[in-house]
């Protein structure tokens, strides 16, 4: 029914206004109420119909009906892209991707500071391998499976103790490469190069900050494996050590979630300026509902790391050992002064390189992954379009901090 007069929707003429086709059919001048239709009475055929040739597009407008034109995608612009990455929301390859595309773009910068430290670290490292890490007690060939579990983790807990020197060293050499690059990296987002100086200007009133945060993670991540291995230390002899093996993996787990979930904290410390307990609020907050996402991506990160690492390390350790012959019986024999200067040197040029090398690739995916979590929930990508669109942008457009 049709309460407009001279309108006709399509399709929905009566039964009898149909040819043998089966088509509906617009009524004569006259249609069966008696009033004159609009249709005109010179219609194609059924099924035969064509588009007028004098109303055809032009070439290259619109002949292919339907499709968007090459390049682009209707209702979706390609996203603006300043930077090492798109301002939109990022795949796991694009992560990575913009990581290395951020080192070979700031190779200078980057590897002035990865190189630094690495060095330093690595000194460290090679200093306490020679003089701290305490030797090895030979197990007793009469001694009971309990005995050997046990002195096996005697062997494990001297070790720690000897190389807690060189974890510090580590952990600080790579704190500060992590609070520069992060820095670097936000830039790389807007594709705005930054000198060293600049970068060591801004990171500077943050490190004491950054510092407590990664006193506080890595003492939290220790009281909670200490937690869980109390139980079966207490209890000792088999019972024990079942315990501890049972206790320890529960508090590895925990540990694994906080640090997933605590993650995005030193790059939200230092690009959003906040304190150390809102920086760690903020990393939860962005994790959430996004936990196995992070963890899958920073796990391929550390694997394709290792990776690296080996086959920068394997080389040098097989020099190693041929310039100085003694250097593997000594670390088959668990005796650290058999381990010449020539073998740890060697070594030490090997971790020099694959440092100067993953830490920016670690620190850029960290710094990456916060961007991305942003842009995904709270719009970051319109800030940063809008900051990339400065001139001369003001210090809060720098950063990606917002």
């Amino acid at each position: 029914m049709n309460d407009t007069p001279g309108w006709t929707s399509p399709g929905s003429a009566p039964s009898g206004d149909q040819d043998g086709s089966g088509v509906p059919r617009p009524a004569g001048p006259a249609d069966v109420n008696g009033s004159t239709s609009q249709w005109s009475q010179d219609q194609p055929p059924a099924g035969r119909w064509s588009p007028p040739t004098d109303r055809m597009p032009p070439p290259g407008h619109g002949r292919n009906w339907g499709a968007p034109p090459p390049g682009a995608q209707w209702g979706r612009p390609p996203a603006a892209q300043p930077g090492v990455i798109p301002l939109r929301p990022l795949g796991v390859g694009e992560i990575l991707d913009s990581a290395v595309k951020t080192l070979r773009a700031y190779w200078r910068t980057v590897l002035i500071i990865t190189a630094a430290v690495a060095v330093v670290a690595q000194t460290a490292h090679t200093l306490v391998q020679r003089y701290l890490v305490p030797r090895t007690p030979a197990l007793s060939p009469d001694a009971t499976p309990a005995e050997e579990l046990r002195q096996s983790l005697e062997a494990a807990r001297t070790s720690l103790i000897g190389l807690g020197p060189d974890m510090l060293v580590t952990l600080m050499a790579s704190m500060i490469s992590a609070a520069l690059l992060a820095v670097v990296v936000s830039r790389a987002v807007l594709g705005r190069p930054i000198p060293l100086g600049t970068a060591w200007q801004e990171v500077r009133p943050r490190l004491l900050q950054l510092l407590g945060l990664t006193l506080l993670l890595a003492v939290m991540s220790a009281g909670i494996m200490f937690v869980g291995l109390l139980p079966g230390l207490l209890v000792g002899d088999v019972p024990g050590i079942v315990l501890a093996v049972l206790g320890g993996f529960g508090a590895l787990v925990l540990n694994v979630w906080l640090m997933v979930r605590f993650s995005l904290a030193s790059p939200a410390l230092m690009l959003e300026r906040g304190g150390v307990v809102q920086s760690l609020k903020r990393s939860a907050k962005l994790v959430q509902g996004s936990w196995w996402r992070i963890f899958g991506i920073t796990l391929l990160t550390q694997l394709l790391i290792f990776v690296f690492v080996m086959i920068i390390a394997i080389p040098f350790t097989v020099i190693g050992f041929v310039v100085d012959g003694e250097a593997l019986s000594g670390l088959l024999s668990g005796s650290a002064d058999s381990i010449g200067w020539p073998f740890l040197i060697a070594t030490g040029i090997g971790g020099v390189i694959t440092s100067a090398v993953t830490y920016p690739i670690s620190a850029g995916v960290t710094v990456l992954l916060y961007v991305d979590q942003r842009i995904r929930r709270e719009a970051l990508d319109l800030e940063l379009i809008r900051a990339a669109g400065r001139p001369d942008p003001a210090p809060d457009a720098e950063t990606v901090g917002g």
